[in-house]
């Protein structure tokens, strides 16, 4: 692989571009030159917090998957409709730079003031919700109504600090605030997809041409095979048909003939009538002969004849109409794309910017038959409730999905340090839309941007007051993430966006805790941060002397020596050694070096499971953890092993261990059975609780897993 930077290669991002222009993705493809040709000419430093040469830590970059930045920033490009707005309504040039010089003009001081409360407003509900079309707030839309506040507040010397800082890229980023696009949510409500979005995607659904063909044999073409079949049967005499052609038979036939060219074009009928062969090509086939005057398949047609009406009766008879008349009821209900249709119209009276906080009121009958099931899961996801609420009705599929809904709840607890209720609800609306902003991939030990780099959150941060209302409220808000890390998805790692809204909670709530982050194998460089050893440090303070510490084979205690080195970052080279001795091999060999020094350190760490129970105060039903945890265990391992499988049985493993290790493991482990693909694992476990030794369950490895290779015997 082509080393650009730090140790970034062009490999990935040109595997991408080739996969985006294969895929005919113009837009993707775009996007991915970009990133390549601004590595190529050193314009981005894809591993920095700053990879974009000329763009200062704070602005929202452009990020794509990977988390590689393509060199522009999210706020920059047209105008919004917002900023056009504007100028159209003051009459000025279609400039942004011009549009934030008019905004912030001395001679519309008290202009500026006057519309202050309207302005924070706005913005408060602007960036709390997401826009129409699923354009994200961003948190450069907060720049003017922070001025506007501290205008109003009399601290003229932090907002001139702001506007000294930002002005220079007035020109090119948007920091006027959009429109709200209706009223705000209660806070306490989180969802998946907003009524809008859901309505657009019920929209989408058009009609599925297998179903519509259904549809025009039972109104169109049975009923025309009908009428083909009755004309052929006024010619039978004694069993015979084909006896009475006279000139009335004749001329409905030449009619029939004419009406299958008119139905057709209208409603191409299915193979099932028009295949050669077909009961009605048959019969159609002898007509256009008969009135040709040609010999026509007199034998055949008989054939034809009997068998239809031995099948279905004879047209109009009870046998046949009650067929005809059950079919006709089945034709009638409304297909799945006219119901979707008709519940999107429902919707289109509801708030489009938010979930939809009764989608029972949205789902009732359409023309008289039920919503299906498919069309109800869509209108479901936008269910808007609280998070516990969504949790227990099935709602959040993961933990990575749970993590997308939860800084609602963390915006709040980062509002409450405000006393200023404008100036509180300013900063919950930023915090929002700071979460918008996509993590970059870094290098080097370096940090995602933090909240309060931002120029706009430092210019108010005199007039942050957390005091003990909101400390405990934000501990509180900390114990309910928890709850729903421990709760919710036991057998899942906390993802990373879930470690980054703990992390806000407990600086919030005035808690020092080492929250650690699941890191990525393929660029580590072999350094943990030192809170990496602090977390473990912690773990040990729980986990000491338990069926943890004795199956991992852990000395716990030995880590209170370890020590930090350094500064921004602080690191441990005692820890990250001992790491690389558990695992067996050096990083940097390979990703699946790497990737067993990492699974070392989650687990010596238990990956912020030990922080949650000892710094957090959360408490869980341990039992009830540990035996979804076996149950996911048995579910993976039952599907077809690929090595992200095994990764995730191994972590789930892990974590039921951690959970047995807080109370009485021993019933739980003693009735785990010993069969299938992980007896030898089960067996180890309960060696090990006998007081024998055993070879730990792992995920990575850099050779072939014992999971695969079907070994009875891991060690």
């Amino acid at each position: 692989m082509t080393e650009h930077g730090d140790g970034i290669g062009l490999g990935y991002p040109a595997a991408q571009l080739l996969k985006a222009e294969t895929s005919g993705n113009a837009d993707r493809a775009a996007r991915w030159r970009a990133v390549l040709t601004g590595m190529l000419r050193g314009k981005l430093r894809i591993g920095s917090r700053t990879p974009v040469k000329g763009l200062p830590v704070w602005v929202t970059p452009e990020v794509i998957h990977g988390g590689f930045a393509t060199g522009k920033a999210a706020a920059s490009g047209p105008l919004s409709e917002a900023e056009s707005a504007y100028a159209e309504r003051h009459g000025l040039e279609r400039s942004r730079a011009e549009i934030f010089r008019h905004q912030l003009d001395p001679a519309r001081r008290a202009e500026l003031l006057a519309e202050d409360r309207f302005t924070i407003g706005r913005a408060e509900e602007a960036l709390r919700e997401e826009a129409l079309r699923e354009e994200k707030a961003l948190p450069e839309e907060a720049v003017l109504p922070v001025l506007a506040w501290l205008l109003r507040a009399g601290d003229e010397a932090a907002a001139l600090s702001l506007l000294t800082e930002v002005q220079p890229y007035s020109g090119v980023l948007c920091f006027t605030p959009r429109p709200a696009p209706g009223p705000a949510a209660a806070p306490e409500l989180v969802w998946r997809a907003t009524a809008g979005e859901t309505a657009g995607k019920l929209r989408d659904r058009g009609p599925k041409p297998r179903i519509e063909t259904m549809r025009g044999s039972l109104t169109v073409w049975n009923l025309y095979a009908d009428r083909v079949l009755a004309l052929w049967l006024r010619t039978m005499r004694d069993g015979r048909v084909g006896v009475q052609l006279d000139d009335g038979w004749k001329r409905e036939a030449r009619a029939l003939l004419d009406d299958y060219e008119r139905l057709a074009r209208e409603n191409p009928p299915s193979r099932r009538h028009s295949r050669p062969g077909a009961n009605l090509t048959v019969l159609r086939e002898a007509i256009r002969d008969v009135l040709a005057g040609r010999e026509w398949r007199r034998g055949l047609t008989q054939s034809v004849v009997d068998a239809m009406v031995r099948r279905r009766g004879t047209p109009g008879g009870t046998e046949h109409s009650d067929l005809r008349a059950r079919q006709a009821a089945e034709a009638a209900v409304p297909p799945h794309h006219v119901i979707a249709a008709a519940v999107a119209e429902r919707l289109a009276a509801l708030p489009r910017h938010t979930g939809i906080a009764d989608t029972e009121a949205v789902l009732g009958p359409v023309g008289g038959r039920a919503v299906p099931d498919p069309i109800r899961a869509v209108v479901r996801r936008a269910t808007a409730a609280p998070v516990e609420d969504l949790v227990a009705a099935g709602l959040i599929p993961s933990a990575e999905v749970l993590a997308t809904l939860v800084p609602r709840i963390t915006a709040q607890a980062v509002g409450a340090a405000y006393p200023d209720p404008d100036l509180r609800a300013l900063m919950t609306a930023n915090y929002l839309a700071f979460r918008n902003r996509r993590s970059l991939l870094l290098t080097g030990l370096e940090s995602q941007v933090k909240i309060d780099e931002l120029p706009w959150v430092r210019a108010v941060a005199a007039h942050r007051a957390p005091g003990g209302d909101s400390r405990a409220a934000a501990s509180a808000a900390l114990r309910r993430l928890g709850g729903l890390v421990l709760g919710a998805f036991p057998a899942t790692l906390p993802p990373n966006p879930m470690v980054r809204e703990l992390t806000t909670l407990s600086r919030e709530a005035g808690l020092g805790l080492p929250w650690v982050e699941e890191l990525a194998a393929d660029i580590f460089d072999g350094r943990f941060a030192a809170k990496f050893l602090y977390a473990a440090q912690r773990a040990g303070e729980l986990l000491a002397g338990t069926l943890y510490e004795r199956y991992y084979r852990i000395d716990y205690a030995a880590l209170a020596g370890f020590t930090v080195v350094g500064k921004r970052p602080s690191i441990s080279p005692d820890f990250a050694a001992l790491c690389r001795t558990r695992a067996g091999v050096s990083p940097g060999r390979s990703v699946a070096a790497n990737g067993m020094v990492i699974e070392q350190a989650q687990i010596l760490t238990t990956h912020n499971l030990a922080t949650l129970v000892t710094g957090a105060g959360v408490t869980a039903d341990v039992t009830a953890a540990a035996e979804a945890c076996w149950a996911a265990i048995e579910r993976l391992s039952a599907r077809p092993l690929a090595l992200r499988t095994i990764k995730d049985i191994a972590y789930a493993w892990r974590q039921m261990i951690f959970f047995l290790s807080l109370t009485d493991a021993g019933p739980f482990v003693t009735a785990l059975p010993e069969r299938g693909l992980l007896a030898p694992a089960v067996a180890g476990l309960q060696s090990v609780l006998a007081g024998g030794e055993a070879r730990p369950l792992t995920g990575w490895t850099s050779g072939r897993h014992w999971l695969l290779s079907g070994d009875q015997d891991p060690a």
